[in-house]
């Protein structure tokens, strides 16, 4: 019985550890979720500007960047990227924009709930907190340039 409990505490030792490696191994200031570093879901970022629409990337297409792993859908998106990634990802880690704003807080970004302003590309957490966010998309992204850099520093 005592081998048993010893053995079942091993276990959950090394299941904790596994989760804090996890979680640990993307970057804070990208989003990718608890069981990836993938950012934007595996979405390439690049395809908002040329395609205008969320588009699947690919892991034969891959990028290392700040601390995640980016997809594309072609080599030419992966380039782009490689050339210019401030302009191609998305704000706050790809992040929900109107919760950076409105709450101060890391929520994830949906890469199917977007829109790109001034050239640059938000994500919102979902459709009903998008309306939210479209209502007054000038003060909220104001209010989230202000908000992001205290939130990177923690």
């Amino acid at each position: 019985m005592v081998a048993r409990l010893k053995g079942l505490g091993l276990q959950i030792t090394l299941l904790g550890l596994l989760f804090f490696s996890v979680s640990a191994s993307a970057s804070k200031d990208v989003y990718t979720g608890w069981f990836s570093n993938t950012a934007v879901s595996g979405y390439d970022s690049v395809a908002y500007f040329t395609e205008s629409k969320a588009v699947k990337g690919s892991a034969k297409f891959k990028f290392k960047y700040k601390g995640a792993e980016w997809h594309f859908i072609s080599e030419k998106h992966l380039k782009m990227f490689q050339q210019s990634p401030e302009k191609y990802s998305p704000q706050y880690g790809g992040y929900c924009a109107w919760a950076v704003a409105a709450r101060k807080q890391r929520a994830p970004g949906d890469p199917n709930y977007w829109k790109i302003v001034d050239d640059r590309l938000y994500l919102n957490y979902d459709a009903e907190i998008q309306k939210k966010w479209l209502q007054d998309i000038t003060g909220f992204i104001k209010k989230a340039n202000e908000n992001w850099p205290e939130m990177t520093a923690r």
